[in-house]
Order: C-alpha cells, then structure tokens, then sequence
C-alpha cells in the first residue's frame, strides 16, 4: 500500500494556535447558521461598499520558532548599556521570582479590569498592597492603583489641582526642575483648557498668582529641597501644593505630606519594572483624604460581602469617565495595573528594611562618584543630593559623553557645559570607575567607607509600610505561593473565556510575550542614543506600516499608551491642523449617545463642546439628527467620533454618509479603533472618510489587558495631519507630547508586532471572519431565550452582540447583575454590564475561542434562562433563588444548606467543570458599603484577626 501523507501543517500559527475552531467546527457552525461557508456568512454581514478592495499581504507568515529567531537579530540591533541619564528613569533589578510569577505569568498578565471583584481578589489585594505603599510612602491618606506614567500623573495632578483650590487664580507653577517631559506633558494638557503654565524657580513663586503649584523631589538635577515654607504660602492663597517623588528617595527623605503636600505623584518603574525603553511602568497619585473623591483613575478599596466577610473592589466607581462623560475632567479609564502589581510585590519581596537598604546603597555609590570626580578638581553640585549629580565639565561634555559611552556608560547632557550623572540599584562598582574613566581619571572604587551627603533636615523620621505583609518571611518559597494564592483567587483568560464586548479579550501567545523580557527589549532608556536602539527603530517602523496598511493611514503615531490617550492624541492633532488652517474657533464635536465614555471626556479635555446625536431605532446613528446638528454648528464644527462597526455591535451601512457630512461642513472624522477586531482585512477605516483613528493594541492586536493595564493606543492619521501629530522633547515636532516616553510603552510593541509577522495578512483576515463567525453563533445558540438587541439587515451581528435582559427585571426580580454573577457559578467572567445600553450584556466571544468553549458558555446562559423561567412560572421564590444568592462559593457548599435548591444546582450548574472548578473566594460584594465606608489602603492585621474568629 502506497503511503498518503497528510496536508496538516503544524507550524500554522494563525490557524493552529491563534484561531480557536477547528476547520471541522467551523462546519458544524455554518451548518447552524445557515450559510455554506465563512465567505457567505461576511457577505451577509460586512457591507459590500465598505470592503477593501485589496487584501492584506504581508508576505509568508512565519511559525513561532522563526518568529523567535527572527525577533533575537532584530533585538541584537539594540546596543545595552549602562544609563545612567535619570531624567524618572532607572536601572531596576528585577526579582526573578516577580518576573517568572506575575510578569511572565498569564494568570496575571491576561486578567482584565477588576470590575466583577468577586473574580478578582487576588489582584485587587495586590493592588491594595501598591495603594498602602505609595500611600506610606508619600505620606498622603488616599493612593489610586496607578496611573499611566509620571508624566501624565503631573497632568492629571495639574488639572485635579484646579478642580479642588480655592484659589480663583488661573495659572499653575511648574518648577524649573522637573523632568523636561513632566513639564511638557503638563503644557500640552494646559494649553487647550485655557490654564497658563509658569515654569520657573520655586523662589520666585507668588502663590497668589496661582491656582496651583508642582515641584520635583528630587529635581532633575538633583538638588534636594524642602517645600515646607513654599507649600504653607500656597495654602495660604488657598492654592494646592504638587510634589512629583521619586518613591526609592522618600525611603530615606522626608515625605511630601510631612511637608503639606496636598497631592503626590511619580513613577514605581525603579521598584523591579523595566525601563522598557519608556514602559510601561506604573505611576502613582496619593492625596490627602479631603480630596479622595476627586482623585482620577481607579481606587480599590475593602468592602464586605453577602455574608460580611471582608472583600475588595474598585471604590468610588462612579468618576469613572464611562458615567461622567463630557463632564469629565479627565479621560482616564485605565490604569497600569500589571506593572502596579509588580511595583507592589517589589514592595512586599524587600520590606522596609530593604527598601531602606537599597536607597542607602545607591546614595552612598552616588558619594563615591562624586567623592572621587571633586578630588579630581570637578565642579559637582548639588551639594546634597541623594541618586544624581550634575558636574561641569565646560568645553569637554561632547568628549566625556562619548568616552562614557565607549566605556558602556549613558550620561545626560545638561546644558552645554555640564553632565548629569544617576546612579541605580543595578549600578557596580566597575560601573562607577567606567565614569570616572570617562572623565579622564583611572582610580579604583575600592574605599567603600559608608558616607551620606543627605541635607540634615530633610532625613525622614516617620515609619512606612508597617503592615504585616510587608513583614511576611521574605524566603522565596514563602513569597511563590503568596504569588499563587492570589493569582488562584483570580479568574483569568488561561482558565475560561472572557466574553467581554468591546474589550477582545483574544489569545496572548507565549511566543508573542516572550521579547518583552528579553534584556535588548527591556533595559534600554527611552533618551538612549538612536544609534543604540536600532532594534526598536526597524520594529517600530515595520510595524506602523503594517498598521497603515491595515487601517488605510498615511502615518502612526506610537505614542499614546493607552486608548483613550489615542483618544486625546487624535482629536489634539486635529485641533492643530483646524488652527494651522486659520480655523481655531471651530469647537464643536458630534458624538453618538451610545460612544464611549472616554469620547466626550476627550473632547472636553481640548477645548471643545459635546454635541450629542441620536440613535435610531435600530441602534444606528440617527442620520437626520446626524445632519441637523452638522448643518446647526456647521461654522464650528471640528469633528465628529465614531465607533465603527457601532457600539451596538452592527455595521452601519450609513457610515460614509456621516465622514461626508461632517467633511462637508468643514470637520474631521475620528473613528474610534475599539472595535478593529471586525475590521482588520475586511475594511479600512482611513477609506471609509475616517481622518484619525487610534487602535487599541491591547484589544485588537494581542498585548494583554494585564488585568487593567497595560494598553497602548497608538493613531493613525492621513497625510494632511501627519504634521501635527504629538512632538516631544527628544525627538522634536510642532505639537506637545501626550505621553512621557516617545513612543509610549514601546516594550509592549513586540507582541503587536510578533502577532503580525505570525499571522500574516491572511490569518489576520481569517481571525477578523473568525470572531464574528463566533459572535454570530453565540447569537444563534442564544436565539429564542434571550432577545439579541441589534443586528444588521440580514439578522447578523458583527463580531459581538447585546443581549437584552432588561425584560427579566419585571417578570421574575432578576437583573443584570444576577445573571453576571450567577455566570461566575458556572465558570465564567460575565460579559460588559449595562453598556452601551443599560440593564443589557454585550458579549465579545473573540476568534480565540473554540466551539467547545463558545457551547459551555451558551450552555451556562441557557441555563440561567431556565432558572428565570422557574421564577417566572412561580416554581423558584423571587428573592431566595441560585441568581440571588450567586455567586456560590466553597464555605456556602460545606456549611449548613438551608435553601430551596440543591447545593448541586447552586453550585454546580451547566457550564461549570466539575474537577477544575473555579471557586469565588467571596460571596457579593456590596458597593454601597465600600462606598460609604471608604478604606483603600490594608486594614490592620488586627481586623483579619476578628474576621477569622
């Protein structure tokens, strides 16, 4: 018999690895759809005057293991050296037991947003921990779980500073001494809101001019000071007092809220996170307790659950920019959460003692540097100081910076005549005498004789980070499983589907996550020579023209990190290009009523009103509403944004009509990227009319959602505003920075770009056919139990659905919340709550998940429709059922049962796996008790004492 080989091809990665249903059940989908093949289901789906008329063709796709290889001769292009140019970025040592147990571990790095807490308790508690750090260590009452970097935090602070001060006045001081992108980040954010910055020396402030002020501690140049007196004349304006910290420095410094700070912020990068090449890294806000309520960004705080065990949760939900919309006053709604993580175990592995310990260590290296350059006649100031030293060098700083860097040392170039030298955690002593070398000098860093040119009265006397887990047993077998248990308490994508609409929460590969560790990757400065980061120039250009490609741009700007700073970063580029045209006035944006949040935030942020426009009947834009308000503002019309396909989940066949009007009366149009997972290699938002669109990197291409942050949200825009895309201090440009990094969080970019070369642009195609093949036969399964709010004209959805479950509500008491919890009963993260439409579940299946999966979650909701048909047909009590007591968990199955149903039925229904079962570590948890009760930072270990008796 002659041997038949087969045509599997096991290295197909987009195929065998990324799309979840096998060829066979595709079949057997089709087969319940009702059409012959995936390209009959996209024709009765995706308009055809929408299509792209060219397919995507990235060339052959490469398999994991030439992907690996690939990305090491392109890392191998970027030169690490020792930087030592500071400027809020550090050399960090890692501990390899937070990179293999939170870094690198997708029960972490795959998480979402905490916003069903009784699934997230593990990573709430580690966010907590970060809260109760950055709050000791600042010496403020209230700290959020992180924000997007330093930089941004300085706005944020800058803008929360307005909200909260007395004071009438409207200007904010910004110290001359902060970082050079602190100051231009704060710039860009002041100028479309009208607030004037005056940068200058802190002695020459008048606190009546000012609404508001910030200063750097440590400054850039490493000057040391104390803002007591200044900060208590601003109180006396009535103005609100800004110090941006280094966290490492305030181990041994005096705190700011000892010197009456009213709000902190900085960066945790130097508590174990990479530099990255600018991040991600976790910036962190505390404020004194009066102002928690206006604080931006996320807070976790404790809570108590159905049973008045203690519980965690986002606090103070409602300034989430989703509610608040155009009355925002900052658009933030996302947070650094993995990074926060890591910066809160750095805190937890070392304690206090080594916290303190690892301060002295870098300041007393910093002695010996100086020590040594001051004997050899060099000018080193300041005098005090405790990481960085500026040195004047005259004539010779050219000279000495390349010496450094022949001796694989990166220094900072201050001025023309002086280097600025900070030193790190990673700094050795052969990295010391590599400096000195550089500066002429050959001497050995042998005298290690402790010494401390710290300024006497800024010495910290308070205590930090008394609670007990700070004071755990730091063995590392005792630190992995404290990782683990909370990773256990959690439930994440590499346990089940998380059918989240508008997040795609898709596969996060291990090839795809692997470079982000590598050391070419991770260790390099984001104001390294460009001669040294040569890996990350062709990355990063390689891949913008695949994202071009792909969205129909001209050009990407790579540095929003995050979505909804793309989201501030697109319409700011369109508000420059309205003024180069001579058209400042225009200021007027149309937006759906079904946008995101985060769009009328956005538009508020620069400068412009929110018109709200109508929905019709199917969820579309309602056109002749559309059209009136177009017509009615035409003369100030800047912009509209949209979400395509729609928010509603449905390809609006009118969407060139709308990029048509708004051109015509002289606007730009914004498509919102959030919803790219429909489009990729089926249609183009730059040929639909669309001017600028951002891309939600951690959504449509593969950079995890790290249990609500990391993201990158990077703009494409046409040519005629590629001049006005955001500038930034090291690298030029017209227009200010929205982020504090070039390219935002460009060590993430990798998995982008490694989703892409393994894809190719068929699979990229074939995943975007995959996921809404997906979400249509969710919707099929769920036909006749739950009514699907919108579809298209043939009854499809795109690649997502809303289930309405508002009418449950009068006919048995359940809401939508019962049904999201009742689903972690049986396994599962509950889809998006009540947005865009209230009392609805908008399910997002992904392409990612196979047809086994996508059946056990259909399962699970059919099962919950019969138990509300019980309660409808009187069989199940209207308040004491399996959907108002969920979700159930294992103290609830072992102690005594006194409910009408079975512990089976409560704890064991459809869907749920009966071995591996995941078992909530609490029962409900109440909101309005956490809200009313506002504790953010680790209770003392006393009140875990009274829980456990």
């Amino acid at each position: 018999m002659s041997y038949e080989p087969i045509d599997y091809l096991p290295y197909d990665f987009a195929n065998r690895r990324h799309i979840g249903p096998s060829p066979a059940e595709m079949s057997a989908m089709f087969e319940r759809l009702g059409v012959e093949d995936l390209e009959a289901l996209i024709d009765e789906t995706v308009p055809r005057a929408i299509r792209q008329a060219k397919p995507l063709d990235f060339g052959k796709p490469k398999s994991e293991r030439e992907l690996l290889h690939h990305m090491r001769e392109v890392a191998s292009k970027n030169k690490v050296l020792k930087s030592l140019i500071g400027q809020g970025y550090h050399g960090t040592v890692t501990p390899p037991a937070i990179q293999r147990n939170i870094f690198e571990n997708p029960a972490w790095y795959t998480a979402y947003t905490p916003y069903q807490p009784e699934i997230s308790q593990g990573r709430l508690e580690a966010l907590l921990n970060y809260q109760t750090m950055v709050s000791d260590l600042t010496g403020l009452e209230v700290a959020n779980a992180s924000l997007l970097d330093e930089a941004t935090a300085c706005a944020e602070a800058m803008t929360m500073a307005q909200r909260v001060a007395k004071s009438k006045a409207g200007a904010f001081f910004v110290d001359e001494n902060c970082h050079p992108q602190n100051i231009a980040v704060m710039q860009t954010r002041a100028a479309p809101l009208g607030i004037e910055v005056i940068v200058g020396a802190p002695e020459d402030l008048e606190p009546e001019a000012v609404f508001g002020a910030i200063f750097q501690y440590p400054g850039t140049h490493g000057h040391v000071r104390d803002f007591t007196d200044v900060i208590a004349a601003l109180h006396e304006a009535k103005a609100i007092a800004v110090v941006s910290a280094d966290p490492l420095a305030l181990c041994l410094l005096k705190e700011p809220g000892a010197m009456g700070a009213d709000i902190a912020v900085g960066s945790t990068q130097r508590f174990g996170v990479p530099m990255g090449y600018g991040g991600p890294h976790a910036a962190y806000m505390a404020v004194k307790d009066d102002y928690k309520r206006s604080m931006p960004g996320r807070i976790v705080g404790v809570s108590v659950d159905s049973h008045g065990n203690r519980a965690y949760r986002l606090a103070l939900q409602t300034r989430e920019q989703h509610i608040r919309r155009e009355k925002a006053t900052s658009n933030v709604c996302t947070a650094q959460a993995l990074l926060a993580v890591m910066a809160g175990f750095y805190a937890v592995f070392h304690g206090p003692e080594g916290l303190q310990a690892i301060a002295q260590r870098v300041h007393r290296k910093t002695v010996r540097l100086a020590k040594g350059l001051q004997a050899a006649g060099f000018a080193v100031e300041p005098e005090a100081f405790f990481d960085t030293i500026t040195v004047e060098v005259g004539g010779l700083q050219r000279a000495v910076m390349k010496s450094a860097v022949d001796e694989g040392v990166n220094l900072r170039a201050v001025g023309k005549t002086r280097v600025g030298i900070t030193l790190d955690e990673a700094t050795r002593s052969d990295t010391i005498e590599a400096v000195w070398r550089a500066f002429g000098l050959t001497q050995r860093d042998e005298d290690v004789t402790p010494e401390y040119r710290l300024p006497e009265a800024l010495i910290r006397s308070s205590s930090y980070l008394e609670h007990d887990v700070f004071h755990m047993n730091r063995a590392e077998t005792e630190m992995m499983r404290y990782m683990r248990r909370l990773a256990d308490r959690d439930l994440a994508l590499d346990r089940a589907m998380i059918p989240l609409g508008s997040c795609t929460m898709k596969l996060n590969s291990a090839a795809e996550m692997m470079p982000v560790s590598w050391r070419e990757f991770a260790m390099l400065h984001p104001y390294c020579p460009t001669d040294q980061a040569e890996g990350y120039a062709e990355l990063i250009g390689d891949l913008s023209e695949k994202l071009c490609d792909i969205t129909g741009y001209d050009a990407i700007s790579m540095q929003p990190n995050s979505g909804a700073q793309g989201e501030y970063a697109g319409l700011l580029t369109i508000a420059a290009w309205h003024r180069a045209q001579g058209e400042g006035n225009r200021n007027v944006c149309l937006i759906p009523t079904s946008a995101h949040g985060t769009n009328p935030a956005s538009a508020q942020m620069v400068g412009w009103k929110v018109v709200p426009v109508k929905s019709a009947a199917n969820g579309d834009i309602d056109l002749d509403d559309f059209r009136a308000k177009a017509e009615k503002h035409s003369d100030a019309l800047a912009a509209c944004m949209i979400t395509y396909p729609s928010t509603h989940g449905v390809f609006e066949e009118t969407v060139q009509e709308v990029c048509e009007i708004t051109h015509s009366h002289g606007g730009q149009v914004y498509i919102d990227g959030a919803n790219m997972n429909a489009m990729v290699g089926l249609s183009r938002p730059g040929d639909l009319g669309g001017d600028v669109s951002h891309l939600n990197l951690h959504k449509t291409f593969c950079i995890p959602h790290g249990g609500g942050g990391p993201g990158m949200g990077p703009i494409g825009v046409k040519q005629h505003l590629v001049a006005h895309l955001p500038g930034h201090p090291t690298t030029g440009g017209t227009e200010g920075p929205v982020a504090a990094a070039p390219y935002g969080s460009p060590s993430l970019l990798p998995i982008s770009w490694a989703y892409c070369l393994m894809m190719g642009g068929e699979g990229l195609t074939q995943a975007t056919r995959v996921a809404i093949l997906n979400a249509n036969y969710i919707a099929r399964r769920l036909e006749g139990a739950y009514d699907v709010l919108y579809k298209g004209p043939t009854g499809r959805v795109a690649h997502e659905c809303i289930l309405d479950t508002r009418p449950f509500e009068k006919s048995a008491g359940v809401t939508v919340e019962d049904i999201a919890k009742r689903l972690i009963d049986c396994g599962f993260h509950a889809p998006t709550m009540s947005w865009p439409v209230s009392g609805t579940l908008m399910v997002e299946p992904t392409e990612s998940e196979t047809k086994a999966e996508l059946d056990r979650f259909c399962d699970a909701m059919l099962a919950i429709r019969e138990e509300i048909r019980a309660i409808e047909d009187g069989e199940i009590d209207r308040e004491n059922n399996p959907l108002k007591h969920a979700p159930h968990t294992m103290e609830d199955l072992v102690k005594e049962w006194d409910r009408p149903y079975s512990r089976e039925q409560g704890c064991f229904p459809p869907g749920a796996f009966r071995v591996d079962k995941y078992w909530p570590p609490v029962n409900r948890v109440d909101n309005v008790f956490g809200d009313r009760n506002l504790i953010c930072t680790c209770p003392p270990m006393s009140d875990y004492a009274e829980a456990a008796e």
